[in-house]
């Protein structure tokens, strides 16, 4: 589970021993053995090597970054931290796994709510729950006017446990997620900043074949630390890593690396958020949450733009992977 303890105690690594150890002693023969994995970067060239950026890809299946990290660490490239879902970390090994590779757990508010509410009813939220508290809790409903009597008994009882009411509710949730948050960013900061790590971010989310609509998130960081963004096309890792078996069936991959994004740039500086902000808080978000949606499309129709047509975004934008609470535990 990720928590403030979890979170402060973490520390990344200019040279993380896990993931050489990883890409040495597994992925080197996995990608060799006779089911062969070719791996193709185009456009590696786009990628600096004399300064830390963001790596913003497409989500096809669980281990899509991999074979990405394997082939820029035999070619010399900085390592990577990725961010990974909460609910990865509420398995201990998986979570000491996660750890030595050097990840960032990305506690959001939707792990959040359901792991608090899962360990105080011993159930997990019903989708219309999530929905209700979500919604109360990202300010698209007005906790002096919303009718709680109307809800579950368990979420009344979760409202009136933490906060008394709706508007006190939504002031314990922010008290509770900032810290969490503030250690998110301490982490990003340490290896954009300070270890010279590249960081690789799935900016639409939960898994898709095919490019789903974009979060916010990595294009709030981004502009609050200061890097520039690289648009990555992964196409063909789903059919190498069809179930959740960390077994490469094989085939070919190719990842094509598109030019920085730079802040400054032709396409991200007409929404660039110059006053100082706090990252993934709710007051970012609604001070600024049109620059940070404008500037999300352009990074993720330039991840469209290398990818093939079956992994291109629907006209609808959605995800064809998990959903509902699926995506939180």
């Amino acid at each position: 589970m990720i928590d403030i303890d979890r979170l402060s105690k973490l520390r990344l690594h200019r040279r993380p021993i896990g993931q050489i150890a990883f890409a040495n002693l597994v992925l080197s023969w996995d990608y060799l053995l006779p089911r062969r994995t070719e791996i193709i970067m185009e456009g590696l060239d786009n990628l600096p090597r004399d300064r830390t950026v963001f790596l913003a890809m497409n989500h096809t299946d669980r281990y899509n970054y991999w074979p990405a990290q394997y082939s820029m660490y035999r070619r010399g490239f900085p390592f990577t931290a990725t961010w990974v879902k909460g609910k990865y970390y509420d398995h201990r090994p998986t979570a000491k796994f996660l750890d030595l590779m050097n990840n960032i757990p990305l506690p959001s508010r939707g792990y959040v709510l359901a792991t608090d509410f899962r360990a105080h009813f011993k159930r997990p939220m019903a989708d219309p729950e999530y929905r209700f508290l979500r919604n109360l809790v990202d300010g698209t409903m007005d906790p002096l006017a919303v009718d709680t009597g109307a809800q579950s008994p368990e979420v009344q009882t979760f409202i009136a446990q933490f906060g008394g009411n709706a508007e006190g509710f939504v002031a314990w949730f922010e008290a509770r997620f900032a810290p969490l948050l503030d250690h998110v960013i301490r982490l990003n900061r340490q290896a954009i900043c300070e270890l010279g790590v590249n960081v690789l971010v799935f900016p639409q989310g939960t898994r898709s074949t095919r490019l789903a609509r974009g979060h916010t998130g990595l294009v709030q960081v981004a502009q609050h630390l200061g890097a520039a963004i690289v648009p990555v096309g992964c196409n063909g890792s789903d059919k190498a890593y069809p179930t959740n078996r960390p077994l490469s069936k094989g085939g070919r991959i190719v990842y094509r690396f598109g030019q920085p994004l730079e802040l400054n740039g032709p396409q991200l500086a007409p929404h660039r958020v110059t006053e100082a902000y706090a990252p993934l808080t709710r007051a970012a978000a609604e001070t600024h949450g049109p620059k940070f949606r404008a500037a999300t499309d352009v990074v993720m129709a330039h991840i469209n733009a290398l990818l093939d047509p079956e992994y291109q975004a629907g006209d609808s934008q959605t995800s064809d992977g998990v959903s509902g609470m699926d995506r939180f535990l």
